[in-house]
């Protein structure tokens, strides 16, 4: 069966069942229907979190398909509970621009798998329409000022860097021209929009720990300058708390179940190429404020999602991972071998071999943060067991322990392997969390520390635009922000086309963005856009619904 057949046959517990096994009465539930809730905020118990422990799960760089981090994820979730632990899995919502463009939601696969997975791959619960709407009134706010006579603060049209967003992925938005028609329709000016995963509201929304830390973010939000060089914040605007108020329902962290019924959080969900790729930082204490065992994931390889969420989010926050699982499937270490698409489900040891310094570079890295790692073989029906023996060795090398995981296949069943070296990890206290990098060092230390440590480069360069807007960066005090890098999530270095480890080479600095209000600057590397395109055969076309309700084509 497909993955959306699995989920529809799924047997479902109502909502107020799930929310009982997590000691969760009815009256403190929000529901949206039967099977989806929202969680209030005081269920987080810092007291409660000193005794749980928290599961990273990263993966090497991946296909363009995606490699499985949230089927494992999820089917480690079911593993856990299948051997006595009281574990929730803690995720991000998916966006709909991969939804109907080409990699599908984000909801699991086979039997690991999120329900209700159509309406969690959809709207779900509106936050991310709800973060969109507060974004575009910011940006509606900015060119009203720009167009008022009266009420205007004297905001210079040409330095406005704030755009607009849609969850969508629509090329054609990346560069506008907006206030075209007339004095009545307000003024000309060079725009864009990002998709809703890339906007700063969503990466505020994921690092708030409060409502009032929340608006003190949006409030610090930089828009441009005015006519005379100052600095135009969100809160110059006053519209930081209609924002807020529009974000009310947004900031509550959403409880559905597993197709084992067992407990998952999702809320946000920020890209892990473009922002810091990870859920929120009040649903992870959420998760381990109601269990014994949190499992997150970052998004892509551990050069993005994991780094950014090491070096980002729990610096800010004030978490440490107690055990990482790294995943690798066989297919991807095929492609970073060389092997072609119509290769990657053909066994071949020579291309393992080659693309396995894949692997060991995203061992290396999460070690470099002192963190002890799992690796898990996300099973495919094709691999070789010679292949798999091969894998298992090399790791053992590195220190690490290899694992088939079939959780696709099997859910909990298939993953109780994994989920025991998790808790030998996680309770034997050997990851010592530590940062990459101090804050309090200059922005091209930061990323020249990512640059080579994380990504292998030899050396980091920087266009004339950077250099200038580095300046820029430096005189509005940013500089001592953690770094949050932009790059192509197919290669270690910013060249999709370099594949298993490169060696000798550089990195080069585009340009920059800062986002004042979530507390990091982007460094974009490469050609990386902060709005997707849709490929020429968009998986839109394939879906459909009938006269039942009954939706096909959704993955």
């Amino acid at each position: 069966m497909t993955d959306l057949e699995i989920a529809q046959k799924a047997q479902m517990l109502p909502i107020r069942e799930v929310a009982k096994k997590l000691n969760i009465s009815e009256d403190d539930l929000d529901p949206y229907g039967k099977y989806k809730a929202k969680l209030p905020l005081h269920f987080i118990n810092a007291e409660k979190m000193k005794h749980s422990k928290l599961v990273l799960v990263t993966a090497i760089t991946p296909t363009p398909a995606g490699e499985g981090k949230t089927t494992v994820s999820i089917g480690l979730t079911e593993g856990l509970n299948k051997i006595g632990k009281k574990a929730i899995a803690v995720l991000r919502e998916p966006s709909l621009g991969p939804v109907f463009g080409i990699k599908g939601g984000a909801a699991g696969g086979g039997y690991s798998q999120v329900v209700p997975m159509e309406d969690i791959n959809l709207h779900f619960t509106g936050d991310f329409s709800a973060i969109e709407k507060a974004n575009n009134l910011l940006a509606a706010v900015i060119d009203n000022n720009i167009q008022s006579k009266t009420h205007s603060i004297g905001i210079d049209p040409r330095t406005v860097v704030w755009k607009r967003v849609m969850d969508m992925n629509d090329r054609a938005l990346r560069h506008i021209v907006v206030g075209l028609g007339g004095h009545t329709h307000g003024v000309p000016r060079e725009d864009g929009f990002n998709i809703t995963p890339a906007s700063e509201i969503m990466a505020i929304l994921c690092l708030s720990e409060s409502f009032s830390d929340l608006k003190r973010r949006i409030g610090n939000i930089y828009v441009g300058k005015k006519f005379d060089g100052t600095p135009v914040f969100a809160r110059d605007l006053n519209v930081v708390g209609a924002m807020a108020l529009l974000l009310k329902e947004a900031i509550k962290p959403n409880l559905v179940q597993t197709l084992e019924n067992n407990p998952a959080i999702l809320h946000g969900g920020p890209f892990a190429s473009i922002a810091q790729g990870t859920n929120t930082v009040l649903a992870t204490k959420m998760g381990l404020s109601l269990g014994d065992y949190v499992v997150t994931e970052a998004g892509f390889g551990a050069d993005l999602g994991a780094e950014k969420f090491l070096n980002i989010k729990c610096t800010s926050a004030g978490l440490a991972p107690d055990a990482v699982v790294i995943v690798a499937t066989i297919r991807a270490l095929r492609h970073h071998g060389g092997a072609k698409k119509e290769e990657y489900n053909t066994p071949c040891l020579e291309k393992v071999k080659i693309g396995i310094a894949n692997l060991e570079k995203h061992i290396e890295n999460v070690q470099l943060f002192g963190l002890k790692a799992v690796v898990a073989i996300n099973y495919f029906p094709n691999d070789s067991e010679e292949e798999i023996a091969y894998i298992k060795e090399v790791c053992a090398q590195k220190g690490v322990q290899a694992i088939v995981s079939k959780g696709f296949s099997e859910g909990g069943k298939g993953t109780e392997e994994l989920a025991h070296a998790v808790v030998a990890i996680a309770e034997s206290g050997e990851s010592h969390f530590k940062p990459l990098y101090n804050n309090e060092a200059s922005i091209e230390e930061k990323i020249t520390t990512v640059a080579t440590k994380i990504y292998g480069a030899s050396k980091v360069n920087y266009s004339g635009k950077a250099v200038n807007q580095l300046k820029q960066i430096n005189k509005l005090g940013f500089d001592k922000m953690p770094i949050c890098m932009v790059k192509t999530p197919k290669s270690l270095s910013d060249d999709e086309k370099k594949l298993a480890r490169p060696t000798d080479f550089e990195v080069t600095v585009r340009e920059f963005e800062f986002a004042s209000g979530a507390g990091f600057v982007i460094p974009i590397l490469g050609d990386t856009v902060r709005m997707p395109g849709l490929p020429s055969v968009p998986a839109a076309e394939g879906m459909d619904i009938d006269d039942e309700g009954v939706i096909t084509g959704l993955s």
